[in-house]
């Protein structure tokens, strides 16, 4: 953590504030669309309509000598991000906004999981215990037993085991090459994944879809954008229980738009994984050990 971000926590409430309402803007449209274009051609069109914003990366992706070792570890981290965003489309056609949006909180616990099991990062009591209050915020939203879990739910449960891989993969790709590359080379690899999947189903979009789903890109790269000028100006301390906002807003727009009932479990399992969330990140903060990404980083 830097001194200018610990005397900023307001810009960087306000940049993460931003950052959750152009996060909900994507959930919003891809729904929209959702019941229309098949979920992997979704997909496919926001990261090929995105492919416009990688131009200025292709300079430093051919010059940043990857080796094949690397190559291969982007190739990996290409094929889990591209299952991760088919179940993402999947599951948002298929269940309430409040509910993906709210599961979506999960990716940073799958990610703490799989740090400990693939990089032998210490998982202690404590941070096993926040874990443990994590999936139990998951238990809530789904409620097993007292209601049907439909497959949106699965999809989307697969779909932040799939962005934790892709994170994991990420993480140690940073250490080796620049921030810019990891973000180009992860759009090229995806939309060439998606590309088959897009193909098998195909549905041709009308203009207007199009232009919803270039929507989309624009609001993601935006989100990436104002995600890490959150994270220069604040330490995760403070932008992470921000986050908690996307979920109300994801609640209100769901019933405004799509007239979805207002589920009471649901923002209460969220508050449980979000609390853990910030627990976690506020033990990583002392322990000056950064492992875990906020709920926002791991989106597509």
């Amino acid at each position: 953590m830097t001194q200018n971000a610990a005397h900023s926590p307001i810009k960087g409430i306000l940049w993460m504030v931003l950052t959750g309402l152009l996060f909900v803007f994507v959930n919003v449209i891809v729904k929209h669309v959702g019941p229309v274009v098949p979920p992997a051609e979704s997909a496919f069109l926001r990261y090929a309509l995105g492919l416009v914003f990688v131009i200025p990366m292709l300079r430093p992706m051919l010059n940043a000598g990857l080796t094949r070792r690397q190559l291969s570890l982007f190739g990996l981290r290409g094929v889990l991000h591209t299952i991760a965003v088919i179940f993402w489309f999947f599951a948002m056609s298929r269940i309430p906004l409040a509910e993906v949006t709210a599961l979506g909180y999960l990716n940073p616990i799958f990610v703490t999981l799989g740090a400990s099991v693939l990089l032998g990062e210490p998982l202690r009591l404590r941070r096993l215990l926040a874990v443990a209050a994590a999936l139990l915020g998951a238990l809530i939203i789904l409620r097993p037993g007292l209601r049907e879990i439909v497959p949106g739910h699965l999809a989307q449960l697969c779909a932040a085991v799939f962005f934790a891989g892709s994170y994991l993969i990420a993480k140690r790709l940073s250490g080796e090459v620049s921030a810019t590359v990891v973000v180009g080379m992860l759009s090229v690899t995806v939309a060439i994944g998606l590309t088959p999947f897009a193909l098998a189903d195909w549905v041709t979009p009308t203009m207007a879809q199009l232009g919803w789903m270039f929507l989309v890109a624009c609001f993601a790269t935006a989100g990436h954008y104002t995600m890490t000028f959150a994270f220069a100006a604040a330490p995760l301390t403070v932008t992470q229980p921000v986050t908690f906002l996307q979920l109300v807003w994801a609640i209100s727009m769901g019933a405004i738009f799509f007239a979805e009932p207002v589920d009471i479990y649901v923002l209460l399992g969220g508050g449980v994984i979000i609390s853990a969330i910030s627990y976690i990140a506020w033990r990583e903060a002392t322990a000056r050990r950064p492992v875990t990404p906020a709920a926002a980083k791991t989106k597509f």
